[in-house]
């Protein structure tokens, strides 16, 4: 056994520093766990681990939880990643923020367990999420409002939860949990029963839930089968088909690793084992002998095409090196019938593919086709002289297509039965893309970012939905922040003395609205007054020998308002125009709108953050931060606020995604998005005036989803005709753009009395 070197004093000093924990027994095991986190984690990940540390142990619950957390986390970082550390930390805070607080330590003790078994960051996350979920749902309530009772199972579940682990996938684990809170969420001795395995519908829901091989149980199996056979060293990553309904996961390989099911069931004839086998064989073969091709001139039919044509080339080469193979991929390939699509009614294209995959993998088939003849037996004449290449494969794949297509292939009904291979990944792996636009909408060559422009931090990707297929477009949207340019801030001090008045009346009103309850804040070394209960007794104390507490004074803070709202302005070129029977610009009267509406927020004592977007097509989505969470009502943020000008398009979705990343982390009761705009969503590279209109709608879902209460102020006369179909009943139509001074501010204290 290794004897790790301790640290030696001047380098573990600042990290005692950096931990701010007082507890007397830590000074003992510190030196320990820090040599071994040293050589477990990056700096970064130090970092983070004594900031979780940290955090534990200002909850209050004593040292046994901060030792856990020293001890365990270092090999869970290490495994799984260290943006772990942060995920157990913030969880645990969660957890004392509720009356279950005698719960953190077993939840502590219980993520070493849970790491080995779910092998992976992305089922730890759904592993947090799933307590934290039965946590709140198991908590109870005297009045309704705050939660008082502490739950009466989740100890006896955490204290479970490694065997359940051994016997569930994360997602059996689901089911088990929601059966239990279906039937037994009101009768806590009930709960008790279930969730310890204490009754018989407990054990038999488990039972019911136990299925399948489970890729933990046979990681090192597998890792041995990948490195003996295919002489290949890959890390696995495991990933639950449970949690994304939209769209099933499907295994793929990049440079961290093979994505892969984390159970496999068995299938007629095939051990789910072998399933694995039959996953990784495929892998391996991709590894070895393919190669990659440029995507940007190849047709979305052409794409699939080469991917089955080279799925067929790598497996017919591995047969020809592990020949029993062959019985494993003929029980899991489907074997559509030859009749089975109607190519007057629906695209047959994906059946035609599966059909020649079934061939060529099938000597025995009995299709009929001359032109499915014909390419099979070209297919293996091209494989005859040996492993052929990627490149003359894709070629072959493309005739293919070629002498094939129909015109019904067109067709939005596609024939999917008897078409997926589950094996297979996805292949992303066989494409690399040269483009500095999308060659099949952007008709010429995009004009480069100017130098003078705002410094932008790098782009985010953003999904966006198509309504018409019912599915996200994943990373479509490139969207580039960056803080706004500042102007003048005098400007906007201007604008204020122009509405004093508005603003006297606004005020009375604010004054009515400010939080007016105190909250009384004991036990404080420093405060506003002397706690004399507290004082009394350190007194006594003192006088008895003992040492006295010396949190004798006591505070107040404000209670009665937690809310956080983010005002995101639409500032594309229609702001430029001047409404019928005003003198002003669109955009010159919503610079006063916000400036009194942020004169008024500030006056409530509210968080609050404001930011422009406009677009240039989906490559170019512009979010200009205007004002910050963390800064006051100050000259920098009025300069930025003078300066605003409009331009470009309004592609909506993504910025509403992008601005509910910043609010969705602030810790508040009530979370608001206002959101100002003239128009409906759109971009000059859409055709489709639904389209951005329903991904708004569909952003839109995604907010209320996270907690954040989504309300639009559109100033278009005729927005009815759009605008309750992006944000349902949840929006006002100013029709005399003129009042948007007046009724911003009345409608955002309206929202939030």
């Amino acid at each position: 056994m290794t004897v790790l070197a301790p640290l030696p004093p001047e380098t573990l000093a600042p990290l005692r520093q950096q931990l701010r924990c007082n507890f007397p027994q830590l000074d003992q095991v510190f030196p320990d766990c820090m040599t071994e986190a040293q050589i477990l984690l990056s700096e970064t990940g130090i970092r983070d681990y004594l900031e979780g540390a940290s955090l534990i142990c200002r909850i209050g619950r004593g040292f046994e939880p901060v030792l856990v957390y020293l001890e365990e986390m270092p090999r869970v970082a290490a495994e799984l990643g260290e943006e772990t550390l942060t995920l157990v930390s913030q969880t645990v805070w969660k957890i004392s923020r509720s009356p279950n607080g005698k719960t953190i330590l077993p939840f502590l003790q219980s993520i070493a367990e849970a790491s080995r078994r779910l092998a992976s960051a992305e089922l730890l996350t759904r592993y947090t999420e799933m307590i934290l979920d039965f946590m709140e749902r198991t908590t109870g309530s005297i009045h309704g409002f705050h939660t008082t009772i502490p739950s009466p199972s989740l100890p006896d579940l955490l204290e479970r939860i490694p065997y359940l682990l051994n016997q569930l996938t994360c997602h059996g684990l689901r089911n088990w949990l929601d059966y239990g809170l279906r039937h037994y969420a009101d009768h806590p001795d009930r709960q008790r029963d279930y969730f310890s395995l204490q009754s018989a519908d407990s054990r038999a829901v488990l039972q019911r839930e136990r299925h399948g091989v489970l890729f933990v149980d046979h990681e090192r199996q597998l890792d041995l089968y990948l490195r003996a056979l295919w002489q290949e060293r890959q890390t696995f990553v495991p990933y639950s088909e449970a949690f994304d309904e939209l769209r099933k996961p499907v295994p793929y390989f990049d440079t961290l690793g093979v994505r892969i099911p984390d159970v496999y069931d068995d299938r007629d004839e095939v051990a789910g084992i072998d399933r694995y086998r039959a996953l990784l064989a495929h892998v391996a073969a991709h590894l070895r002998w393919s190669g990659s091709l440029v995507a940007d001139n190849l047709s979305p039919f052409q794409r699939i095409a080469v991917e089955t044509f080279e799925d067929c080339r790598v497996e017919s080469l591995a047969l020809r090196e592990y020949p029993g193979l062959r019985r494993i991929l003929l029980a899991l390939h489907p074997t559509p019938a030859e009749n089975a699509c109607n190519p007057e009614r629906e695209s047959c294209i994906r059946h035609r593919l599966a059909m020649f995959s079934r061939a060529v993998l099938d000597p025995d088939h009995r299709y009929r086709n001359p032109d499915l003849l014909d390419f099979v037996a070209r297919f293996h004449a091209e494989l005859a002289e040996g492993p052929s290449s990627t490149q003359a494969i894709a070629d072959l794949a493309i005739t293919y297509i070629a002498r094939t297509r129909r015109q019904q292939d067109l067709a939005p009904n596609v024939h999917f039965t008897d078409t997926e291979v589950d094996y297979r990944d996805d292949n992303r792996h066989l494409w690399r893309y040269i483009e500095q636009g999308d060659e099949e909408e952007a008709f010429e060559e995009r004009k480069p970012r100017q130098a003078d422009e705002a410094e932008t931090l790098p782009p985010r990707h953003y999904p966006e939905w198509d309504y018409q297929s019912k599915t996200y477009r994943p990373d479509w949207v490139s969207l580039y922040e960056g803080l706004h340019p500042s102007g003048d801030p005098a400007h906007i001090d201007a604008l204020l003395d122009k509405h004093r008045m508005l603003a006297k009346r606004l005020k009375q009103i604010l004054d009515l609205l400010k939080p007016q309850q105190y909250v009384r804040l004991r036990y404080q070394e420093e405060g506003s007054e002397l706690d004399l209960d507290v004082a009394i007794r350190s007194l006594i104390d003192f006088r008895g020998g003992a040492t006295p507490d010396p949190r004798i004074n006591m505070s107040h803070r404000h209670d009665g308002r937690d809310i956080a709202v983010m005002l995101l302005l639409d500032l594309s070129q229609s702001l430029n125009q001047i409404p019928d029977g005003c003198s002003q610009t669109i955009l010159e009267l919503s610079q006063e709108a916000v400036a009194l509406l942020g004169w008024a927020i500030d006056h409530l004592g509210d968080e609050f953050a404001i930011a422009g977007f406009s677009s240039n097509t989906r490559h170019e989505v512009r979010y200009q931060h205007i004002k910050g969470y963390g800064e006051g009502w100050d000259d920098q943020v009025k300069g930025r606020l003078a300066a605003m000008e409009a331009g470009y398009s309004t592609r909506m979705g993504a910025a509403l995604r992008h601005a509910a990343h910043y609010l969705e982390a602030r810790q508040a009761d009530k979370k608001l998005l206002l959101i100002l705009t003239d128009g409906q969503p759109h971009d000059i590279d859409v055709d489709d005036e639904r389209l951005l209109i329903e991904d708004t709608h569909k952003a839109v879902q995604e907010l209320d989803q996270q907690g954040i209460y989504t309300y639009c102020i559109n100033l278009d006369s005729h927005a009815d005709e759009y605008v309750r179909d992006c944000f349902g009943n949840r929006f006002t139509v100013i029709d005399r753009v003129e009042r948007l001074p007046e009724k911003l501010p009345q409608l955002f204290m309206a929202l939030t009395k």
